[in-house]
């Protein structure tokens, strides 16, 4: 590989995490992310500290948080005990689903304050609806844009991150 490709490739990583923790998340998770798509795996703990100069500690809590959110996977190689982790396939949809899930558990927690509320607080009632209208429409935007996606993609998308597949050997 060129210098030049190493050094986009750096940048990429980099730029990504920084992204990542702008959206408020760990900028190593962000990093740990463009690794994948750049290379899609897979990658040892091992693999990924060297690589991105990180503790195993921080590999262990970011490729969880990954994992989590349905962009990679966790997957074995023939005769090898240790875990590897490799970018989950078409892993967008379902990271848009987990911010529509938290979205509808959020405006739920809303709609239980306001309901919980004693009428006398007014204003409060007020403001903790335009809170649930902001929800709901963040929520039927999304729900928008993942119906494009998956449409534009043609590809079908599960519902929530799956068990890697057992390899045979």
């Amino acid at each position: 590989m060129t210098n030049n490709a190493n050094q986009t490739i750096e940048d990429f990583v980099e730029r990504l995490g920084l992204v990542t923790q702008a959206d408020g998340l760990p900028r190593i998770a962000g990093r740990i992310m463009g690794l994948m798509v750049i290379y899609g795996g897979p990658f040892s703990f091992a693999d990924l500290a060297e690589r991105l100069q990180i503790s195993r500690a921080s590999v262990s809590t970011n490729t969880r948080l990954l994992e989590n959110l349905g962009i990679i996977e966790r997957t074995t190689m023939p005769g090898e005990r240790q875990d590897y982790f490799r970018m989950r396939p078409h892993p967008y949809s379902p990271l848009m689903r987990g911010y529509v899930e938290r979205m509808r558990r959020a405006r739920d927690m809303v709609g239980g304050t306001q309901h919980d509320l004693p009428q006398d607080f007014g204003d409060a009632h007020e403001r903790l609806q335009e809170l649930n209208e902001f929800y709901e429409t963040l929520i039927e935007s999304f729900e928008k844009v993942i119906a494009k996606w998956e449409a534009k993609s043609r590809t079908p998308f599960p519902e929530r991150p799956h068990e890697p597949a057992e390899e045979s050997a």
